[in-house]
């Protein structure tokens, strides 16, 4: 299975599996943080419980103590941990959530056919970056996060749990993971219908699951699964979609192998037209197919970047 490159810039002189967009690091991950607690979330502005889903502001803090972290620009001087700080010397705030349980598992797709991307990263990447985007607004708001990372061998799990020590095992799984995919690129994808049994078992009833994929070749049983999952559970998709995937002007395409060889494929027009004729539904249309089984989801485009995925993954928060 080929990698296309995602842009010039990404190119490396050393190991082409370093560089930026295909390469997913950790410590990139965890920095997302900061981006996610931009705006007004759900901490703030919530569903108020009342008939009609009237919005309101929760004010205050909850009762529940969650966890203990390093102070930050913006962080509430009321809430300094003061036994933190006088032990480390270094200013820590405790946090605190409401005694409401809301526990998310996302299912991030690193299969093969996600190691693909023309525009500034992998699939993989980006949706990576975008669901753990929405973990660290989730355990911001006192939920449990947890991971299911599927790939060509055995998934990556992590049970969900809160905070940022939730968070932080989080990305870690998620940068071995995608390494581990790099470095198995090739073959065909494994169904999908294993890893939505596995994220089922980790949630309660009423709990919710966020898949991260382009959903290429998700298995015969996917659907099916799904349409039963989401009687028990609240199920959001974030349909990944590569820019090359919407329009395929005619071109030159340069492109990489995981081993380093590079190379070039012209795309002519007539190649264009029939591929357009010959393409499976756009990744809109099959949002409303889905839409119409009550499995709500949004489209990620690839190119757009964390920046733009913030607002997209603080629309979805708000609806779990």
């Amino acid at each position: 299975m080929s990698v296309p490159s995602p842009a010039p810039a990404a190119r490396s002189d050393t190991d082409p599996l370093l560089a930026p967009g295909i390469h997913l690091s950790g410590e990139a991950l965890m920095g997302l943080r900061h981006l996610a607690r931009r705006g007004t979330g759900p901490a703030t502005r919530t569903l108020a419980g009342l008939p009609g889903g009237i919005v309101t502001r929760r004010r205050g803090r909850g009762s529940e103590p969650d966890d203990v972290r390093l102070w930050s620009e913006g962080d509430d001087r009321r809430h300094i941990d003061r036994n933190a700080t006088a032990r480390t010397g270094i200013l820590h705030v405790r946090t605190h959530h409401d005694e409401r349980d809301r526990a998310v598992v996302l299912l991030v797709d690193l299969r093969p056919s996600m190691l693909f991307g023309t525009r500034r990263a992998l699939r993989s990447v980006a949706a990576a970056e975008a669901l753990v985007l929405l973990g660290w607004r989730i355990v911001g708001d006192g939920g449990r996060i947890g991971l299911v990372a599927v790939g060509a061998g055995e998934p990556v799990v992590v049970r969900p749990a809160g905070g940022e020590r939730a968070m932080t095992a989080i990305t870690g799984a998620l940068a071995l993971a995608h390494a581990r995919a790099l470095s198995e690129a090739g073959g065909a994808d494994p169904p999908l219908a294993a890893a939505l049994t596995l994220a089922q078992s980790l949630l309660p009833s009423g709990g919710h699951l966020v898949i991260g994929s382009a959903l290429d070749t998700p298995g015969a049983d996917f659907d099916h699964l799904l349409t039963i999952m989401a009687e028990r559970l609240s199920i959001r998709l974030v349909l990944v979609s590569d820019a090359f995937e919407r329009a395929r002007p005619p071109g030159f395409y340069p492109f990489a192998t995981p081993d380093g060889r590079r190379g070039t494929v012209q795309a002519s027009r007539a190649d264009t037209a029939r591929k357009s004729a010959d393409a499976p539904p756009s990744a809109d249309a099959r949002l409303v197919a889905y839409a119409r089984r009550g499995i709500e989801g949004l489209r990620l485009d690839v190119e757009a970047g964390p920046e733009a995925y913030a607002p997209l993954m603080e629309r979805l928060d708000a609806v779990l």
